[in-house]
């Protein structure tokens, strides 16, 4: 098996990718927009709101929350999940200064 390259990159280049894997599936962009409407949330409510089971939403609420991009308490039986808002500041810093190199870029062909 190939090894690994990530440690080729940057420190900030792998944790930017990190959050782009984790946004990178429509069910967890639904979950995680679901999860922003919501005060507090709870695992079974969310696999009720999506066409998924419980056990594929797990999978999905374990990425994200691998990524930071949620946070989750256990009460009882129940999960309940809310967005880590530092991580999205986090995300949206870094978003904005990609976006910034990207338009400040010179172009090379006039499309």
């Amino acid at each position: 098996m190939a090894a690994s390259k990530k440690e080729l990159f940057t420190e900030e280049q792998q944790k930017f990718s990190e959050f782009f894997k984790a946004l990178a599936h429509p069910a967890r962009l639904a979950i995680i927009e679901y999860i922003a409407s919501s005060d507090s949330c709870i695992t079974g409510d969310i696999s009720e709101f999506l066409p998924l089971s419980r056990t594929t939403v797990n999978q999905h609420l374990a990425e994200l929350k691998a990524a930071g991009l949620i946070q989750g308490t256990i009460s009882g039986t129940k999960r309940y999940y809310c967005i880590n808002t530092l991580k999205i500041e986090e995300f949206n810093n870094n978003m904005n200064k990609l976006v910034n190199k990207l338009i400040k870029t010179n172009v090379c062909c006039n499309l």
